[in-house]
C-alpha cells in the first residue's frame, strides 16, 4: 500500500481537440503538476521497443483495439512511478471505456488509498473539434510532443515556423488527425461518454463540467478557482 499524502489525480474527460491537452500543459508548466497523456504514452511505448509497447504495436499494426486490460496496465506502471513525487497528476484520455474506470477506481481503492479522483468534463461542439483538430500540429520529439496550432494569431502557435519551441524538433501531423480519422475518434467518445458519466455520478466522483468552447486562458483561470489553486 502507497502512504504518500493526500494527492489529487484529475481525470481529463472529452473529445479529442477540446483543449485537455493544452489545459493539462499549463498546469504542468504553472502549478509543478505531471501530465499522462495516454497516446503520447503509447507512442513512447512502441518507440522504446517495452513490452507493453510491442503488445500495442502489434495490436495496431493487426487492426485490432488495444485492450482495457493493457491500457490499465500502462497507466497504472506509469501512475506508481510519478505519484510519490508530484501533489497532483492530470489524466488525460484515460479512462476512455467503462471497463477502464472500473479497473481505475479498483487500483485507487486497493493501492492508493490516499489518492482522491476528480472528473473533468469538456464540453465543445464537434464542429469546432474538426476545425482545430485539422490546425492541430506536433512536436515528432516523442518525449516533447507538444501541441501547437497554425491558426492566425493563435496563442498556440509557434514561434518559429514548424519548429517546436521547446526541444527545436520537427512539428508535424499526426496520422490519426485525418477527416475521416477525426470523425471516428468522436463516433467513439461519444459512445463511450454517456456511460463514463453515469457511473462517476452513481460512485460518488466528483464531475466539473467545463464549456471547451471559451479560450485556453480563461479556461485556465477558471479550472484554478475552482480547484482552488
Amino acid at each position: 500500500m502507497i502512504t504518500n499524502p493526500l494527492k489529487t489525480v484529475y481525470i481529463f474527460l472529452g473529445p479529442p481537440g477540446s483543449g485537455k491537452g493544452t489545459l493539462s500543459n499549463l498546469c504542468v508548466k504553472n502549478l509543478g503538476w505531471s501530465q499522462l497523456s495516454t497516446g503520447n504514452l503509447c507512442r513512447k511505448h512502441i518507440a522504446e521497443q517495452t513490452e507493453i509497447g510491442k503488445q500495442i504495436d502489434l495490436a495496431l499494426k493487426s487492426g485490432k483495439l488495444i485492450s482495457d486490460a493493457l491500457i490499465t496496465e500502462m497507466v497504472k506502471e506509469w501512475l506508481f512511478e510519478i505519484i510519490d513525487r508530484v501533489d497532483s497528476v492530470i489524466l488525460d484520455g484515460f479512462p476512455r471505456t467503462l471497463p477502464q474506470a472500473k479497473a481505475f477506481a479498483d487500483i485507487i481503492a486497493e493501492k492508493l488509498s490516499t489518492v482522491r479522483a476528480k472528473i473533468v468534463k469538456f464540453s465543445i461542439d464537434d464542429e469546432l473539434v474538426i476545425a482545430r483538430i485539422g490546425s492541430r500540429y506536433v512536436c515528432q520529439n516523442k518525449n516533447c510532443q507538444t501541441v501547437y496550432s497554425l491558426v492566425e494569431n493563435s496563442k498556440l502557435a509557434p514561434k518559429r515556423s514548424m519548429i517546436c519551441d521547446n526541444c527545436n524538433g520537427e512539428l508535424i501531423r499526426r496520422s490519426d488527425d485525418s477527416l475521416d480519422t477525426i470523425c471516428d475518434r468522436l463516433s467513439t467518445y461519444h459512445k463511450h461518454e454517456q456511460a463514463l458519466i453515469d457511473y462517476y455520478a452513481q460512485t460518488g466522483f466528483s464531475v466539473l463540467d467545463f464549456n471547451a468552447e471559451k479560450s485556453i486562458d480563461c479556461l485556465f483561470e477558471e479550472f484554478k478557482k475552482i480547484n482552488g489553486v
